[in-house]
């Protein structure tokens, strides 16, 4: 029985996510599979490393003393050495190899690549995507310069780093006068919609330049798309992609998707990572079969662009009105895995995270066949 290690929790933003992810969406689905050892690692917010089969379930930090219960437990070692071992503390040191690693660590510390490039140099196959694809989708400047060079359509948008902003405020809004509002204002690296903003004017504006860059050193300031349907659709695959349903965003409460509307009322709890999901959402989206096609081509044409493999959901803007289809992120890590949509499109639970272990090892296996080692005789030189 091959063995699976979900690492999430990290030093991140995020961090709260990733335990309801990694417990609700990968740990019970993994287990309910009967297929995999299945261990739980969990990082702590201050960066150390546990591994216990209490931290697989969702009572063991919800009771509001979870520092008490760490320090209970003893910190693990973690050996990289063409391979990834798990040393347990204690007479003898309990060595365990893991065969897969499935990532449930959202936002930074994990989600933006730094887990990921921690495994390629281990040699470690992992579920979802790689390196490059993690970093280019946690980046929203970044995300948007590759999807537009590939002409993939994007709504107007503009960038800044922190120190710009510092330096000369007035300059920035002066270049950012070039937007029409209303506009929304984004920490360019945070995902779970943690400190974004609609803006109406130049006050609101600079306060929310302000909140965004206590989060960030950069950020996008996007114009708003006129007679707005937001959907998302998540994507499964290496080569041969899958996508699930297109879900259309229903905040008809909310000025926009917030973390609040997200996460606190009626949020991702319970079966199939979500509670109460029709409250905010609608599958299939209400559009046309056309916008529908297209929603779907752009999602894939995304996924590729930015070279992701495995799982990820694409977020799209459609005007629906002019009938277009706007690319406006990428996550590379979808909350809960965004089991409810695939569920709806006809995927179970255990299904999707089996299909996801399945592809991690089928990319690890193709890697594995490239050479990456030149020999020379340069050395021999000196």
């Amino acid at each position: 029985m091959k063995t699976v290690a979900v690492i999430f929790g990290s030093r991140s933003a995020e961090h709260d996510v990733s335990i309801v992810t990694a417990v609700s969406a990968i740990i019970g689905p993994l287990k309910l599979s009967g297929k995999y050892n299945v261990m739980p690692v969990y990082i702590s917010k201050g960066g150390s490393w546990y591994s216990d089969d209490k931290l697989g379930e969702i009572d063991f930090y919800t009771s509001g003393d979870v520092d008490e219960k760490l320090a209970k437990l003893k910190k693990i070692s973690l050996k990289f050495d063409n391979g990834l071992w798990i040393i347990k503390a204690g007479l003898g040191g309990q060595k365990t190899h893991v065969d897969v690693v499935f990532p449930g660590t959202h936002g930074t510390y994990g989600e933006d690549g730094s887990l990921m490039g921690l495994l390629e140099m281990a040699n470690v196959p992992y579920v979802g995507c790689g390196l490059s694809a993690s970093t280019i989708a946690m980046d929203k400047v970044l995300s948007k310069q590759v999807t537009s060079s590939a002409d993939i359509p994007t709504n107007k948008w503009l960038w800044l780093n922190k120190q710009e902003f510092v330096d000369d405020e007035a300059g920035v809004l002066e270049k950012l006068d070039k937007l029409r509002m209303p506009l929304f204002v984004k920490p360019a690296h945070l995902g779970s919609s943690i400190g974004i903003s609609r803006v109406k004017n130049e006050k609101e504006l600079i306060n929310a330049l302000e909140v965004a860059f206590h989060y960030d050193d950069k950020a996008i300031v996007e114009e708003e798309v006129q007679n707005l349907v937001e959907v998302t659709v998540p994507v499964m695959g290496n080569d041969d992609l899958r996508v699930a349903m297109v879900e259309e965003t229903m905040n008809k409460d909310a000025e926009f998707f917030d973390f609040d509307t997200k996460y606190m009322q009626g949020g991702k709890k319970g079966k199939g990572g979500q509670k109460g999901s029709d409250n905010y959402s609608r599958m299939p989206a209400n559009l046309s079969k056309e916008l529908y096609k297209q929603c779907e081509k752009v999602a894939k044409d995304v996924f590729v662009a930015t070279g992701c493999s495995g799982i990820a959901r694409v977020d799209l803007l459609v005007d629906e009105k002019a009938k277009k289809v706007y690319f406006n992120e990428i996550n590379t890590l979808p909350g809960s895995l965004y089991a409810h949509n695939w569920s709806k499109a006809g995927v179970s639970n255990v299904e999707l995270v089996e299909r996801l272990v399945d592809l991690a090892q089928q990319r690890h296996r193709e890697h594995s066949a490239q050479n990456t080692v030149f020999k020379t005789n340069f050395l021999k030189q000196f």
